[in-house]
């Protein structure tokens, strides 16, 4: 028999679910005509911009993953200098705002770009497809990294011992054993990242110029010709691939958590063989390149907050930094409607990974395929999905749209956080706490969740981080009462107000640095207190 606690948060979840997630989804879909497909399928432009999306969603994720991989082998297998500084720099990239990629970029290489117009004396333009590619690239090599390094980590190095031993040259063994060891990580890196330049919302709509990609269009259409259903339906062709792809890699990862007994730990291993000079010169070359192509993205946006007008008035003026305070009421919102987006995401992923792991309830199946679907529908188009929800209903609270397209928007990525570290925890303690007389909710409050507060945090931290930087599931949510950063960010950017905008940008970064910082000191404080409990 079911408690009643049991059953009201499951209840809870199930109508988070329906009324965030499913509902919207409906309403789009609800809202495309058979007129509008055959209007998509059938107009150039349209078709232009599907081939466009083809072509932006190979290129940028088949380099990203090629970049993330060489920089992986560096720093786990490749024996270089300073690997520790290197391991860091695609961590830190992730965790930057996201527009902070684009609006560099335009800095560095545009029209007027340090790069293109002060160094090299040109009067070009990286807009358009060549510096989407070049953005996005940058943009998600990081997570192309974190998912090869941790495969390269997990491979048994006594293969590579025992061919270097039968007289197998480095390369022979490289490609022999350890890149097909590692094609499930590449494969399950390609499909996520896939999924992600899909759904890119923020480095189209900055760098792309007249370079048309389906995420960008979905706003266009809707903004600037007031065509809800076209919009719908150039989202839903979008949501198609975006959701085989997911399915894909979902499927992918969970056959590679079964395989990894197979691999084996390090524990036992012999330590590997240095790789070749030439090649260690190599990979650190390209190491350092693209660490400093990723710093040169935060130089960029320090210097141009201190010039009066980049490229053209490089004298130094505090105007800009001055002006932020213009907008107080954008970094608080921001800060605020991510704070309580996070808390929501990570509560309801706690609830739904305990439910799916740890009972035997109805709709299970539902709430673990829900509680990941968000991850393959594009930003804009969950968005424009709570603007027709809203009006079908007549809700008009912006601000709590905002922060509910923040939880939903980060849902899967806290939900996978809570499912494996609830995986790792044995299922006796809950056996434990239940023949203590505790019921199973009060088991997760009081025994799963303090052993999972690290991944709770975690997760919140991402969360958070993530969401004071988030554009495109919220830009048709925000109102005149709602104003965000990263919304102000992107229209001084398009008016040319690169000195307001980098300053915003700093300043956004400055904060998302603080609040990672501080939490790691908190998590130091609370770890050092435990320990001194016991």
């Amino acid at each position: 028999m079911k408690s009643k606690s049991l059953s009201f948060f499951w209840i809870v979840t199930i109508l988070y679910i329906t009324v965030c997630i499913v509902f919207p989804l409906v309403c789009v879909a609800l809202s495309v005509t058979p007129g509008d497909l055959k209007a998509v399928f059938s107009t150039d432009v349209w078709l232009t911009a599907m081939r466009n999306t083809v072509l932006e969603c190979v290129c940028s994720s088949t380099l990203s993953v090629l970049v993330g991989y060489i920089f992986a082998y560096a720093v786990v297998k490749g024996d270089i200098p300073f690997s520790k500084i290197f391991r860091a720099v695609p961590i830190i990239h992730l965790v930057t705002p996201p527009f902070v990629g684009g609006l560099s970029f335009i800095l560095l290489v545009g029209r007027q770009g340090f790069i293109t117009k002060t160094l090299l004396g040109l009067d070009v333009s990286l807009y358009g497809f060549w510096g989407l590619l070049i953005s996005q690239v940058l943009c998600f090599f990081p997570i192309a990294y974190m998912i090869c390094a941790e495969t390269l980590r997990g491979m048994n190095p006594n293969y590579e011992q025992a061919a270097l031993g039968m007289g197998a040259s480095r390369l022979r063994i490289f490609l022999t054993i350890t890149l097909p060891l590692s094609l499930p990580g590449i494969l399950s890196a390609l499909l996520f990242i896939a999924v992600s330049v899909l759904s890119d919302f923020g480095n189209p709509m900055i760098v792309a110029g007249r370079f048309r990609v389906l995420a960008v269009e979905i706003y266009t259409q809707l903004t600037g010709w007031m065509n809800a259903g076209i919009s719908a339906s150039i989202g839903l062709v979008l949501v198609v691939p975006s959701v085989l792809l997911f399915l894909a890699q979902n499927s992918l990862v969970k056959k590679n958590a079964k395989k990894t007994a197979t691999i084996g730990g390090k524990s036992q291993f012999l330590p590997s063989k240095k790789s070749s000079l030439p090649t260690r010169i190599f990979l650190t070359a390209f190491c350092i390149a693209v660490s400093l192509a990723v710093l040169l993205q935060f130089i960029a946006i320090i210097f141009g907050a201190f010039q009066k007008l980049w490229g053209i008035d490089t004298s130094f003026t505090l105007k800009h930094i001055q002006s932020v305070f213009n907008y107080s009421t954008e970094l608080k919102n921001s800060v605020f409607f991510a704070f309580l987006g996070a808390l929501i995401s990570t509560f309801f992923a706690c609830l739904s990974a305990f439910i799916v792991s740890r009972t035997d309830l109805k709709l299970k199946r539902c709430i673990d395929i829900f509680a990941q679907i968000p991850a393959a529908v594009p930003g804009s188009l969950f968005g424009l999905a709570f603007s027709l929800a809203a009006n079908s209903v007549g809700f008009k609270n912006s601000a709590a749209l905002i922060v509910i397209a923040i939880s939903v928007g980060f849902l899967p990525f806290s939900y996978r956080i809570m499912t494996s570290v609830l995986s790792q925890i044995k299922t006796t303690l809950d056996d434990g706490a239940t023949s203590l007389g505790a019921g199973k909710i009060r088991g997760l409050f009081t025994v799963l969740l303090p052993i999972s507060s690290g991944g709770i945090f975690s997760s919140f931290l991402y969360d958070f981080v993530r969401g004071v930087g988030t554009m495109s599931a919220v830009i048709f949510l925000v109102s005149f009462k709602t104003p965000l950063t990263s919304i102000k960010i992107l229209n001084l950017a398009e008016e040319g107000f690169w000195g307001k905008a980098a300053s915003l940008a700093l300043f956004l970064t400055v904060i998302t640095f603080s609040v990672i910082g501080g939490g790691k000191i908190f998590a130091k404080l609370i770890s050092g207190m435990r320990k001194r409990e016991k």
